[in-house]
């Protein structure tokens, strides 16, 4: 087991040079490799840097680098447009699209008892270790999986082996490691580099994923002052210590703990990034132990068209809504097809205030009467974005016609808390 590159600080800021450089270094080290596989994030993961290092990673081997595949989870598979603006100039005809419901292998299973009892008895299933047949039938020499380490609602802290075993995971397995993080509470999770989600995968990696040469390549990006994007450091291993290394640093560059509890929150979706409610509910995931009981979060969303990015999830959704634990848990016990795609049950409680707080939805192109269906308030984003003016307004609070509302630009760069609220459920 080997790290190849621990570089960074909460002040650090890493060229595109400096980047290049590190990761180059990193790959001399692994030595000749002539079967290369490289699995990095999607446009919703656009300001990880990783499509730059995907591509530096290509300039370095070439025809050396078979396949690149994305790891997708359950999202749509990326447009040309979109392969081009994230990874630049690379042949498009080396980029492979994962097919979640199809293209898996199951390399074995975390035993029924070991969920059980990391979930401390909220679940009773086995945890199926899936990977695309890509990965374990490929005949690659090396797996260079790229991405960004940031606080995370299923898993506590987004990436390492998270990538190939979810992103390029099997139905099964998404669907059960995502109901396992959220029966037993994202506010238990987030921001945890341990947790019962991530004790299963490092119990599949342990045991079913050794085999393969998987190098991990972990970003953590942190908002400048100017309300820019810097890379603060970057983490090359084949194992846990680059991770942990990458979560160590995340939580003091993408962790802000708020003074008082938050009464109202202004949060905008960068349209590129966020075309759906799937994606686009980080806004409530991600700053939830920040809100005060009874407060008021506007989501400013004007690239939203969907509820999932998947037509079956999106059909989900629509019919038994973000009405919160009890009521989806009723659901799943009672709805077949509910409890078939448990990674939607769990994306309904992930994105449910539970009562709590109010959510006020604003899409570019979701009606009022979509939008209530489903369980939010709806709110007319050209009414919204003339009031807010998102464009004028810096990150934190703004004092606006009366009000002090707190403004999040990208709700995907970080995790809001109160300590009242660390720890708790709901």
């Amino acid at each position: 087991m080997s790290l190849y590159c621990a570089q960074g600080g909460i002040d650090h800021e890493f060229s595109a040079a400096q980047l290049r450089a590190m990761l180059t270094a990193s790959l001399e080290k692994l030595g000749n490799r002539q079967r290369v596989l490289v699995v990095p994030p999607d446009q919703t993961r656009a300001h990880s840097r990783a499509g730059e290092l995907t591509r530096y990673a290509w300039e370095h081997y070439r025809e050396r680098v078979k396949a690149v595949m994305p790891a997708l989870g359950t999202h749509a598979a990326m447009r040309p447009q979109q392969i081009q603006h994230m990874y630049g100039e690379m042949p498009l005809e080396l980029f492979r699209v994962h097919d979640w419901r199809n293209d898996i292998e199951t390399l074995g299973e975390v035993p029924r008892e070991f969920v059980r009892n990391q979930s401390e008895g909220l679940v009773d299933y086995a945890w199926p270790a899936q990977v695309n047949r890509l990965i374990s039938q490929g005949g690659f020499d090396l797996i260079l999986s790229i991405g960004q380490v940031v606080p995370h609602e299923v898993i506590g802290m987004a990436n390492y082996n998270k990538n190939i075993l979810v992103g390029t995971g099997g139905r099964e397995g998404i669907n059960r490691s995502h109901y396992l993080g959220a029966v037993y509470g994202m506010e238990r999770i987030m921001g945890r580099a341990e947790n019962p989600v991530r004790n299963v995968l490092n119990y599949a990696s342990d045991h079913f994923l050794n085999h393969l040469p998987i190098v991990y390549v972990l970003t953590v990006v942190g908002r400048k002052a100017d309300g820019g994007l810097a890379v603060r450091g970057l983490f090359i291993g084949d194992d846990v210590e680059c991770f942990h290394l990458a979560a160590e640093l995340s939580l003091k560059v993408n962790f802000e703990m708020v003074a008082e509890p938050i009464r109202k929150a202004l949060v905008y979706l960068d349209p590129e990034e966020f075309h759906s409610t799937w994606l686009g509910n980080k806004a409530v995931y991600r700053t939830r132990m920040a809100l005060a009981d009874d407060a008021e979060l506007i989501i400013l969303a004007p690239g939203v068209k969907e509820f999932g990015e998947d037509k079956t999830i999106d059909a989900l959704i629509r019919k038994y809504g973000y009405y919160g634990t009890p009521e989806t848990l009723k659901a799943v016990s009672e709805n077949a097809d509910l409890a078939n795609d448990l990674s939607a049950a769990a994306h309904l409680i992930h994105g449910s205030s539970e009562g709590r707080f109010r959510i006020v939805w604003c899409p570019g192109s979701l009606s009022r009467e979509e939008v209530e269906r489903v369980g939010f308030e709806y709110g007319d984003l050209a009414t919204m974005m003339a009031r807010y003016r998102p464009e004028k307004l810096s990150a934190g609070y703004n004092h606006i016609a009366g009000d002090d509302v707190f403004y999040i630009a990208n709700p995907g760069l970080g995790l809001w808390a109160h300590a009242s609220r660390l720890g708790k459920g709901k």
